[in-house]
């Protein structure tokens, strides 16, 4: 069975294991997620000028809308009030900072029908982010900058919780996608040609979930729950942030959602921040999660 929890009153420690358990809490606008969402808006406002974000892909070449997203997208990844604002949310949602980690905040773009749909813009097919090296006890974390609707939003689709998936997650190594893959996202435009993860079977779209919440409202889901993002019919282009964290304890416990699938090698973990002094976590934690690439 699965629920969808809305403004849950639990503790951290009682919404992870809900989220370990597949189900999806989404949460109201609060201070520092309408902060960070805002502070995305001007970066992102500010590179599009004179256009509206939303509407630009009807103004720009294709090559030239990429050329603004391959600057504006690191300008915020590697923003320090990035990285200062989601303390805040960390803090605003009674996560423990000493020992929640978190990887730095992405924003993401899904453009109106067929413009772009690959690299810095890519539309991403069902999948599980453990399929690409996450850790079971990553928690997922996504915020609209903009309005969405039902069609352009992000789709999950739960049937697969508990149902395992052909995929070609075994061909992935999260340490050669970092030193090749991630390199070459601004050359991506017509198609996409990087190898990723994806599953080798049709993967029945209904039932689905799309959520829905305010700008800076906040979606929760495990690392484990298959999702996508949906086919862009709306007329504008879609922005949101995401984000992902594990707690410390968690990590050490090997405690998370379980794998019934995942066979890919590496590991994220070393991309983690301490929510209070951004130390990463200690190799020796890191470690044990670290598969080696397979020899074909």
């Amino acid at each position: 069975m699965h629920s969808v929890f809305f403004d849950a009153k639990v503790d951290d420690a009682t919404r992870r294991a809900r989220l370990y358990d597949g189900q999806l809490f989404v949460y109201s606008p609060r201070p520092n997620t309408v902060a960070l969402c805002a502070f995305a808006r001007e970066l992102t406002e500010a590179a599009f000028a004179p256009f509206d974000p939303r509407d630009a892909q009807y103004h720009l070449p294709v090559d030239e809308y990429v050329a603004i997203l391959a600057r504006l997208k690191p300008q915020f990844i590697n923003h320090p009030h990035s990285k200062e604002l989601l303390q805040g949310v960390l803090r605003e949602f009674g996560c423990d900072p000493a020992a929640t980690y978190f990887d730095v905040p992405r924003l993401r773009t899904m453009v109106h029908g067929d413009y772009l749909r690959a690299g810095l813009a890519y539309q991403f097919h069902p999948h599980r982010d453990t399929w690409f090296s996450a850790p079971s006890s990553q928690i997922n974390w996504w915020l609209p900058i903009y309005e969405i609707e039902p069609e352009n939003a992000m789709a999950f689709h739960p049937r697969y919780w508990s149902t395992p998936v052909h995929n070609s997650s075994r061909d992935y190594n999260y340490e050669v996608w970092n030193r090749e893959g991630r390199q070459l996202a601004a050359q991506q435009v017509k198609e996409e040609s990087r190898k990723q993860p994806r599953a080798d079977e049709e993967i029945e779209a209904v039932p689905q979930i799309r959520l829905l919440c305010d700008v800076g409202g906040t979606i929760l889901f495990s690392a484990a729950q298959m999702h996508s993002t949906v086919d862009n019919t709306s007329g504008r282009t879609r922005f949101s942030i995401d984000f992902r964290t594990v707690h410390r304890d968690d990590v050490l416990a090997r405690r998370g959602a379980p794998n019934i699938d995942s066979e890919c090698t590496g590991t994220t973990l070393r991309d983690y921040l301490r929510g209070t002094d951004f130390a990463r976590l200690p190799e020796e934690v890191v470690a044990p999660f670290d598969t080696p690439l397979v020899a074909v």
